[in-house]
């Protein structure tokens, strides 16, 4: 059966990476662990039809987290190193990590005031499909930013959101990794709200060398109130995953 509710958590400012990295695979693990046991019962329900009540009973979790993190810099597993430009010493300097994931996608920037989400589900609930939940992940933030009147786009062969794809001065609002266990999700967007865009100056974001990284502060020249983006995000989520959010 599948379950269309979506557990959400704000966890709040400052939470470290690695920490919240950790609570996203202990998530992950809770609900592919169910679909072995789930898929175990089923093998054996030919010749134990009783089980079938308690196959019924397994319903998979779906989780959304949102989250700041401090300044760190997360490289997903087949990211070039040397798209990391900070020596140890700098990266002291500016009060910022620097963490390997197993995430995909090349290298990217975490720090306050940008909106990380973290959205662990069971694919088997909506669809099994890696590439409709990137494009997914993409169509919440499109919708999310044309409320401040800003046109998000997608660039062929790049995951993520952009502006004025094709011209010049392209430039990326909002980077995306994901990684994938037996169909379950983590790891997710960051969409860059008012975060310090200096910090994109230490690295080739996303690997990719020509196109710049904006945020919306800097496409509205004003300060933008998070939980505002937070509401919009979740309202587009729901609205595009067909989901019921669960506070």
């Amino acid at each position: 059966m599948q379950n269309r509710e979506v557990k959400f958590q704000d966890l709040g400012e400052q939470q470290d990476y690695k920490k919240t990295w950790d609570l996203q695979e202990s998530m992950l693990q809770e609900i592919v662990d169910l679909k072995i046991r789930k898929r175990k019962l089923e093998r054996d329900l030919p010749e134990k039809p009783e089980l079938q009540k308690e196959i019924d009973s397994i319903i998979t979790p779906n989780h959304l987290l949102f989250v700041e993190h401090p300044h760190v810099y997360t490289l997903g597993k087949s990211g070039d190193e040397h798209n990391m430009l900070a020596n140890e010493e700098k990266l002291k300097e500016i009060n910022a990590s620097y963490v390997k994931t197993n995430r995909g996608g090349d290298i990217t920037y975490h720090g306050p005031q940008q909106l990380v989400g973290y959205p662990i589900l069971d694919l088997d609930n909506f669809k099994t499909d890696i590439h409709w939940y990137l494009r997914s992940l993409e169509e919440v933030i499109i919708k999310t930013i044309a409320h401040y009147g800003l046109k998000g786009e997608r660039s062929p062969g790049e995951t993520g959101v952009w502006l004025d794809v094709g011209k010049p001065y392209a430039r990326k609002i909002c980077a995306m990794g994901v990684k994938a266990s037996r169909w379950v999700t983590m790891h997710g967007f960051a969409l860059n709200v008012n975060a310090d865009l200096r910090y994109f100056e230490y690295i080739i974001p996303c690997g990719i060398q020509d196109k710049a990284v904006t945020s919306l502060e800097r496409e509205l020249d004003q300060k933008i109130q998070m939980n505002e983006v937070k509401a919009l995000v979740k309202q587009h989520f729901a609205e595009v995953f067909e989901a019921e959010i669960i506070e």
